[in-house]
């Protein structure tokens, strides 16, 4: 089977769901609104740079001076995209109708709705078109101008197919537009966990260039989602005081914040750069084994869906301490394998990672449980065979359809 996947090349996430796709068997065209590598296995990648994503890093890069720009004044920036963004899209649209006639794949598959799936809804008749929602998709992109909402809306009355990593995203698509009598599959958006792969790294020694000066004999609790426009990175580091008062033996480690003005100045503005750590963006074995050396894994956010940090935190034993969203209800029951917490208040953040120093039956117990989830839940063998069956199904008109086909 030839499937066309139009997604940001540079994505971890997306680049994990091209390597599911391959070892399905199935042949790979990437079209990619990021300048991005070569990904091995896929003979053709084409550049379709929509939405700005000329100035990202990628392949053909702009000057770092213009990245740091754009990354010193993201919100401005968001903002900006979402509001001229869209008045592109039309003319891109057609670009991608004509390459999709050209390429004549099997299967489209657009791994999220702004602007990947925005410029598949072009796909031309008679060519199945599968769009991914991921967790900001509707909650935060959808509602950002009027424009991205009627674009979200079209783009799920086009889909011949739809899949999310939550079934809150499932449900909100059929408001946004989606026809809940087409198939439907609820899947991690990153292909799941590999848990042999996963073993194989975690014994191996961290890169010492990185690691080195961090004490090895005290607890670490690592923050793995950078600075987002969704994070609460205020609100994790001003929880670090609140701990530290009470619980000094401890240090926080957080991939993708060196050299972050922003992380930097919190940590001095609050004193804390003794137990704090701003770390490089990290290789994913060495994130892998860093999951497993944390005794806790925060992830404070106001928008998501199942985030592959949440399911690679669960499958290395790390105790998820997260924002109390609905999607991850899905996945955490508060209190038995992780903690829950209001995103806007330090102290509840503080609060839960107090109550997981001092219960390490909690530890224990959620550890166990989350690696289960994983197994039946997220294992990426499980995850490639339903995906196999569901572009089977796409292709055939022979599967289950409507919002009862979920995992």
């Amino acid at each position: 089977m030839h499937i066309l996947i139009t997604a940001d090349g540079r994505s971890p996430i997306a680049i994990n769901w091209i390597r599911m796709v391959l070892d399905a068997g199935h042949m790979v065209t990437l079209v990619t609104t990021y300048p991005c590598q070569k990904i091995p296995g896929v003979e053709h990648i084409i550049p379709l740079h929509v939405a700005f994503g000329s100035l990202a890093g990628g392949g053909s890069s702009p000057s770092s001076a213009l990245r740091r720009l754009v990354r010193r004044f993201r919100p401005l920036f968001q903002a900006a995209r979402n509001t001229f963004a869209p008045l592109g899209m039309e003319r891109a649209g057609r670009q991608f109708s004509r390459l999709v006639e050209q390429v004549q794949p099997d299967i489209v598959h657009a791994l999220r709705i702004p602007y990947e799936g925005i410029l598949a809804s072009h796909t031309p008749p008679g060519i199945p078109l599968v769009v991914n929602i991921w967790g900001n998709d509707f909650t935060l992109h959808a509602n950002s101008s009027r424009m991205l909402g009627r674009l979200t809306t079209g783009t799920l009355r086009r889909a011949d197919a739809l899949m999310a990593d939550t079934r809150r995203d499932l449900r909100l698509a059929v408001r946004w537009g989606f026809d809940s009598t087409k198939p439907a599959l609820a899947l991690p958006s990153a292909g799941g966990i590999d848990l042999e792969q996963v073993g194989a790294a975690v014994p191996l020694p961290f890169r010492q260039e990185v690691f080195a000066k961090i004490p090895k004999d005290i607890p670490w609790v690592v923050n793995p989602r950078g600075i987002r426009a969704y994070t609460r990175t205020d609100v994790f580091f001003q929880s670090i005081p609140l701990v530290l008062n009470r619980w000094q033996n401890v240090r926080f480690l957080c991939p993708g914040m060196e050299n972050r003005k922003e992380a930097e100045d919190w940590v001095q503005r609050l004193g804390i750069d003794d137990h704090v750590h701003l770390l490089p963006v990290l290789s994913q074995d060495d994130l892998w084994r860093l999951f497993s050396r944390s005794v806790m894994s925060l992830s404070i956010t106001m928008h998501d869906g199942t985030p592959n940090t949440l399911l690679e935190a669960m499958a290395c034993g790390s105790l998820p301490i997260a924002g109390d969203l609905e999607t991850l209800r899905e996945w955490i029951t508060p209190g038995v394998n992780g903690l829950l917490v209001d995103p806007n208040q330090p102290q509840a953040v503080a609060d839960a990672m107090l109550l997981g120093f001092t219960n390490p039956q909690l530890f224990r117990t959620a550890a166990e449980i989350n690696r289960n989830i994983i197994l039946e839940r997220a294992e990426t063998r499980m995850v490639r065979e339903k995906l196999q069956k569901f572009y089977q199904e796409i292709l055939q008109g022979t599967g289950e359809t409507g919002l009862q086909v979920l995992s």
